[in-house]
């Protein structure tokens, strides 16, 4: 039990009974929750944790066979739920851990009744019919240069991903959080991620969600937000004003206030 929570250097406060367990996305790790989680620690019990190869988790426990797909990621969230007796719990996912969450509440819908998928994208590849917002060329140049120079890849992308340019401090921050990341795990986990495909597993997704869309977003364009809530049965599509892909830094205030909305809603 304890070698989980160290694994994913697990942090438990907050006062309510009902968890909230907050994961973040690539390149981050949990201080990216710094402004949002304030808000929810009177109310429920906050869960932070790293993915495997971020923030201060242990890197040794890199497998790269079990991290080959998302559902290695989801396993780890469940082990977190599982050691912390978390059920019932309220799950919110950034960008590739909105997914990983959502792969976690199919495996087990015991874990969440509820889940906030921030910039969500079940597949990153342009196919027949579908919008991804990127080709596989697109994908495989990017994935090229961050295996070829990966700290010269976060110091050009970060600021694009932020999607903030006059606020220069944001992307500054992704950077450097980024080249905190252990670069060989950050290059197999961008394999991961970019080449996922979990648009199938959309529909097997019971818990009430709620899909918090940026009006401009790079990496997860406005067709993704409204496929995915259109494939979840139980979810309601927010677009917020807010732009670029990481509104938990750039918008905490109009974040919050969504999220609010929908659990006041959803009781």
């Amino acid at each position: 039990m304890i070698e989980v929570l160290k694994r994913n250097n697990v942090h438990v406060s907050g006062r309510g009974e009902k968890a909230m367990v907050f994961a973040h996305g690539y390149g981050c790790d949990q201080n990216m929750w710094r402004f949002i989680t304030p808000a929810f620690e009177n109310e429920y019990k906050i869960v932070l944790f790293d993915h495997v190869g971020a923030g201060k988790s242990d890197t040794a426990a890199f497998n790269k066979v079990k991290y080959e797909t998302l559902k290695g990621y989801a396993d780890d969230v469940l082990a977190i739920c599982e050691t912390l007796n978390l059920e019932n719990a309220i799950f919110v996912g950034h960008s590739v851990s909105a997914m990983i969450g959502a792969l976690a509440a199919v495996k087990d819908p015991s874990r969440f009744d509820k889940l906030v998928m921030i910039g969500p994208s079940p597949c990153y590849i342009n196919d027949e019919g579908y919008i991804g917002g990127f080709s596989r060329e697109d994908i495989d140049e990017l994935l090229e240069s961050l295996d070829s120079n990966y700290l010269g890849w976060s110091a050009a992308m970060a600021p694009v991903i932020m999607g903030n340019p006059n606020r220069p401090e944001l992307g500054e921050e992704l950077t450097n959080s980024f080249c905190r990341t252990n670069p060989e795990i950050a290059k197999h986990f961008a394999h991961t991620t970019f080449l996922s495909d979990n648009r199938s597993d959309l529909q097997k997704l019971k818990a009430k969600s709620l899909i918090l869309q940026c009006s401009e977003d790079v990496i997860a364009p406005m067709e993704v937000g409204k496929y995915v809530h259109e494939q979840v049965a139980e979810s309601e599509l927010v677009v917020l004003d807010a732009t670029g892909h990481c509104p938990n830094l750039s918008a905490p205030e109009e974040t919050i206030a969504a999220m609010k909305t929908f659990l006041e809603r959803n009781r």
